[in-house]
């Protein structure tokens, strides 16, 4: 009784605010308001077949993955680019694990529950990641990890090299840029296990695509991805 009371309470004083349009939330909102809950451009791609899944194409005769799955649509100067910006540069790590708990229950939802047997976040290189102080990407599997009862390993995949920012290379450029920077850090982890590999955009899929060759050269029996939002 005395935990709602104090909840309420601070609320008075601290109020709680939307993730995505900052507007204060009220008793029985978490993390996003009722508007945005409705309002955010979902993909829903998760709800098609996986040949009709425009993301599933940009591997197709590059990488065979199970699953492509992306959560909201990237809308340049809309709120998935604030929720993004807040995650990357603000430090709000909380914003990557709301939105992992509220798609992992979507996904659950749908049945994706049991396909997964590790959740693998595309790492950060040491260097940014002390300068940033988090990977973004974890905070998303931390969150997916909850919702859909799955383990996740922030220590499972390896950067081995800094590399440019891909902002605005072509795909070709984005493929050299990172082919052969990742390894494995410990094969044992993934062997024989349908890995959910997780990042916070999907673009050109350079990246994941370069995480999924490793991860499959490394013995896991399958590989699906999964990210906050897509580029389309």
């Amino acid at each position: 009784m005395l935990r709602p009371l104090l909840t309420d309470f601070l609320a008075m004083f601290f109020p709680r605010a939307c993730l995505a349009c900052q507007d204060s939330l009220v008793a029985g909102e978490q993390h996003l308001c009722t508007t945005c809950r409705a309002e955010l451009p979902y993909t829903n791609y998760h709800l098609l077949p996986a040949a009709q899944n425009p993301l599933s194409r940009r591997f197709w005769g590059k990488l065979p993955v199970a699953h492509v799955l992306s959560y909201l649509r990237f809308l340049r100067h809309g709120q998935v680019q604030h929720l993004l910006h807040q995650l990357k540069y603000q430090g709000q790590q909380d914003v990557g694990k709301a939105l992992g708990q509220l798609y992992g229950a979507e996904l659950t939802e749908a049945g994706f529950g049991p396909d997964f047997e590790l959740i693998v976040p595309v790492p950060l290189h040491r260097r940014k990641l002390a300068r940033r102080g988090y990977n973004q990407a974890d905070a998303f599997a931390a969150g997916l990890a909850a919702a859909l009862l799955c383990p996740w390993s922030a220590a499972a995949l390896r950067r081995t090299a800094h590399t440019a920012t891909q902002t605005r290379k072509s795909r070709t450029e984005r493929w050299q840029n990172v082919a052969t920077i990742f390894e494995v850090a410990n094969p044992q982890e993934v062997i024989g296990r349908h890995i959910l590999l997780v990042d916070d955009v999907l673009t050109t899929g350079a990246t994941l695509e370069a995480c999924g060759a490793v991860l499959l050269a490394a013995g896991a029996k399958a590989v699906s991805i999964a990210t906050i939002a897509c580029a389309e």
